[in-house]
């Protein structure tokens, strides 16, 4: 393999290590509303009949 695509495939691998922090951080800074509420169907743990196999 070339010097090359080496330096290509660490640069890419940074590129998408980096991006994901820089989201990270973007999105703490994301505040819940204080009047915010779950909405009733988004409870996800009543749903364990449809689990059974």
């Amino acid at each position: 393999m070339s010097t090359f695509w080496v330096v290509v495939i660490i640069v890419f691998v940074l590129g998408i290590i980096l991006g994901n922090i820089m989201l990270l951080r973007y999105s703490s800074k994301f505040k819940i509303p204080k009047d915010f509420k779950k909405r009733p169907d988004s409870d996800y743990d009543k749903d364990d009949d449809a689990d059974k196999w």
